[in-house]
């Protein structure tokens, strides 16, 4: 992330004190400091050319087989979305709590085929920062695990109508970090070339951006 692109958002830069008074604001008051930001990269698998949007198979390739995923409901006590019907692409993403770990922060994110046929995924989400004019920020989004748990790689599954994959979304920091961008929402989707729709981060110290890492679509959760 470049200076001169960050010089155009709103950006947090810690005062100059130690780090441990840092640490100790944050775990306090959960708010936007870099602190409770984990490595980037930790548990990163390196993405494969399979890591990229979902896209149907060429017409010499036999599609995977719908996958014996059983029709779920959302995960518990998901953070509220804006509403919507089921998009013309058949998936609806969302972001479930604020998960919290040694001074860490990331969401699990339920991709959900909404539609009434077999839906196919093979990569990542789509994920995007977004300022408070809806402008895409410069916040860079990894393919890579975290402590929260290992990027297993992407997996061709067909969604049976009501079935779910997820993924986990982690804020991480980085060596070059130093300014934190703050973000009012995100704008999630299933695929790069899929409907999204906006999360809003209002009420959030995870507001506060170096980097995002994500993980690939699965039917279980990574460990």
């Amino acid at each position: 992330m470049g200076e001169r692109v960050r010089d155009r958002v709103r950006t947090w830069r810690p005062a100059p004190v130690a780090w441990v008074v840092l640490t100790a604001v944050a775990a306090t008051a959960l708010t936007g400091c870099s602190g409770f930001l984990v490595p980037a990269g930790e548990g990163e698998r390196a993405p494969t050319p399979s890591a990229r949007a979902a896209t149907p198979p060429p017409p010499s390739v036999t599609p995977p087989p719908v996958a014996d995923v059983p029709a779920q409901g959302p995960g518990p006590s998901p953070t509220p979305t804006p509403t919507g019907t089921c998009p013309a692409s058949g998936a609806v993403v969302t972001m479930g709590e604020v998960l919290t770990a040694m001074m860490s922060r990331a969401a699990v994110l339920t991709l959900t085929n909404c539609g009434s046929k077999p839906y196919r995924v093979d990569g990542y989400p789509s994920v995007q920062a977004l300022g408070e004019g809806g402008e895409r920020l410069p916040v860079k989004v990894n393919p890579a695990g975290s402590m929260f748990g290992r990027d297993q790689g992407p997996e061709a599954l067909a969604l049976k109508p009501g079935a779910t994959v997820k993924s986990m979304l982690a804020w991480v920091s980085t060596q070059e970090g130093g300014e934190l961008v703050m973000a009012d929402a995100l704008e999630l989707a299933a695929a790069p070339d899929a409907g999204a729709r906006v999360q809003p981060l209002e009420g959030h110290d995870i507001r506060y951006m170096d980097e995002l890492n994500i993980t690939a679509w699965r039917a279980e959760l990574p460990e």
